[in-house]
């Protein structure tokens, strides 16, 4: 292994020491120009500079008004002709007044007669329905029975001509599927008990409630005998009906 001779060895670290020396250098001189120019602070802080600007009010001036003369009335002249303003005229002239027809009462006078109203006619054939005038339809009409919920009615509250002593289904727009349940009880009595139920949209019966206005019998056992047979009850589907909708049952009870 060949050896480095000694003055190599010794520019070398002349050469490191010199680039040192300057890179040190080099650092202090940032250093100082950093902290002499970037940290100083001038205090107080100068006065901020503008342009100054004098105003000047104008005084204010007095306006002036300008008296006027009294007004003052002319003196009167008698010997003066008084001056009349002429009227105007129409450019058609006519030839006299104008005048209207003379008014002359008739031979009953100007007086209004009293005339007394006229009867109205009486029509015979609505007092006197007969066979002539059957072809009428007044007298027809008047005698044509309405079924509008009557007994057997397709909307009335059972199917069957009538109704005394049947349980009795109310419920607006529905109608009862088959028959309403007869209610089971073993009491000897009798009287009536109205139920106030809760029908959904498919006709099944969800709460009942019996015991309300309408009933005549206080007897527990015919409540709940009541309350079964309308739990029973089914009536016909409608869409168009609310999720709940209410309405009445009636029971009569019997002496057996």
């Amino acid at each position: 292994m060949s050896k480095i001779p000694k003055r190599e060895l010794k520019e070398e670290q002349r050469a490191k020491v010199i680039g040192a020396s300057m890179a040190i250098g080099l650092h202090l001189l940032a250093l100082t120009l950093f902290f002499n120019t970037g940290f100083k602070v001038i205090y107080p802080p100068p006065a901020e500079m503008g342009i100054e600007v004098e105003l000047e009010m104008e005084p204010a001036k007095p306006i002036q008004v300008s008296s006027g003369s009294e007004p003052r009335v002319e003196r009167p002249n008698p010997e003066e002709e008084v001056r009349l303003v002429q009227r105007s005229q129409s450019p058609i002239t006519g030839a006299g007044a104008n005048r209207g027809a003379e008014a002359t009462a008739g031979e009953k006078g100007d007086v209004e007669q009293y005339e007394p109203p006229k009867p109205k006619p009486v029509d015979r054939r609505a007092l006197f329905p007969s066979a002539s005038n059957a072809d009428s339809t007044a007298p027809q009409v008047a005698r044509e029975s309405s079924r509008e919920m009557t007994a057997g009615h397709s909307d009335g509250n059972t199917r069957v001509g009538s109704t005394e002593g049947e349980p009795q289904a109310r419920l607006a727009g529905r109608s009862i599927m088959g028959s309403l349940p007869e209610p089971e009880y073993n009491v000897n009595k009798s009287g009536k008990v109205v139920v106030r139920i809760s029908v959904d949209q498919y006709g099944t019966v969800i709460s009942a409630t019996a015991g309300v206005t309408g009933t005549t019998v206080q007897d527990k056992t015919l409540w709940e005998a009541a309350k079964r047979a309308a739990f029973k009850a089914k009536f016909n589907i409608s869409s168009a009906a609310p999720a709940a909708q209410e309405g009445t049952i009636t029971y009569i009870f019997k002496l057996k």
